[in-house]
């Protein structure tokens, strides 16, 4: 099974956004500055304060490892960067086949260990919560795993939820559980989206104990298509929410702390999933860009985007597996991505092989 199989739902969404991709243009506030031929400079994307460098190649990543699907990132407060990749599009044959599914460099790209051999396969959302003074990973396994785990950062699991977990919900074997990313609720519990599986959304209180679903199926408010993505957004002068990448209906929808719906948002493509730094949330969208929205979830900046290089992305998603045809400056595919500590932004991209990029602040 493929995360491709997921993308044909967005069909008429895909159609009609580039359709509009034109008068998007100036809304975009988009900007490329590609080096002169025969230099060697990185390309530059955005504009005004929220200016980058393109390094497409960060991470030296060691021989042992392969990467396939490179899906999430995350950093810890010393500003070392975990990757989580599938590793695989199956179950490995044999243990001594199996590859590490979680990558950590240094704030240089320097790698440093890896982990996750067990989870072959399954490698895709990672985020870090800090309690009691000590990090920790929750980590979403997608299929052929299907798995919500808590591990401390060397990769010693805490705990696993899986589709037991989540009480009555999927008593029903047909009624499939395939989680995508984990979000974190103030009081100390924890909320799961069930991207890949049956497009609910799961609250966990501070105990670990399950509290409630919602969500499903359907176009209608408070109804999910691939709520691939979830986060706190808890920026200066809102009140505190949930936004849901809410990925096939090409849109974010927003709900209070247990679930009820509140509003949405349709300045998106084909939204992966999210981080924050200050005011700034950030969205890797599947559809070859990441996006910055103010507090007021105005666009910033569509961040590498361009109408010509989309549709080519789009056109049978053939250039994901096609290295030669990747561009600087541009994205084909970002998954997840999120802010060091010094408002650099890290890129993980749906490709393969896989592909992490730094973008570099520079205004």
């Amino acid at each position: 099974m493929s995360e491709l199989q997921f993308l044909d739902r967005s069909e008429p969404n895909r159609r009609s956004f580039l359709k509009s991709s034109a008068a998007g243009m100036a809304a975009a506030s988009f900007f490329i500055q590609t080096p002169s031929k025969g230099s060697i400079a990185s390309a530059v994307v955005g504009t005004s304060s929220y200016r980058y460098e393109c390094d497409h190649h960060w991470g030296q990543k060691p021989d042992h490892i392969q990467w396939f699907e490179t899906h999430g990132v995350a950093v810890d407060k010393q500003g070392l960067v975990y990757i989580t990749h599938r590793a695989g599009s199956d179950r490995p044959k044999s243990d001594a086949e199996a590859q590490d599914t979680v990558v950590v460099f240094d704030p240089a790209g320097k790698f440093v260990h890896s982990f996750g051999k067990q989870w072959h396969g399954g490698g895709h959302g990672i985020d870090i919560r800090e309690e009691n003074g000590q990090e920790f990973l929750y980590l979403a396994f997608m299929f052929p795993v299907n798995l919500v785990v808590k591990a401390d950062l060397k990769g010693e699991v805490v705990w696993i939820k899986d589709r037991t977990s989540v009480t009555g919900v999927y008593d029903d074997p047909k009624v499939a559980f395939s989680p995508t990313n984990v979000a974190f609720a103030p009081d100390g519990g924890f909320y799961v989206a069930d991207g890949y599986g049956s497009n609910y959304v799961h609250q966990f209180d501070k105990s670990d104990t399950y509290v409630k679903t919602w969500g499903g199926t359907g176009e209608a408010a408070g109804q999910y298509r691939t709520p691939h993505g979830i986060w706190l957004d808890n920026r200066p002068g809102r009140d505190v929410s949930l936004v849901i990448a809410d990925r096939a209906n090409a849109r974010l929808q927003y709900t209070d702390l247990n679930g009820v719906f509140q509003s949405e948002n349709h300045d998106v493509s084909f939204p992966a999933h999210f981080d924050i730094q200050g005011d700034v949330l950030l969205i890797p969208d599947l559809h070859a860009r990441l996006t910055l929205m103010d507090p007021k979830n105005q666009v910033i900046s569509h961040l590498g985007y361009d109408p010509a290089w989309t549709k080519t992305v789009l056109d049978g998603f053939k250039v994901r597996t096609q290295p030669e045809q990747w561009t600087d400056g541009r994205f084909v595919h970002p998954h997840d991505a999120c802010f060091d500590h010094q408002g650099n932004i890290i890129v993980a991209e749906w490709v393969v092989p896989g592909r992490i990029s730094k973008l570099r602040k520079l205004s």
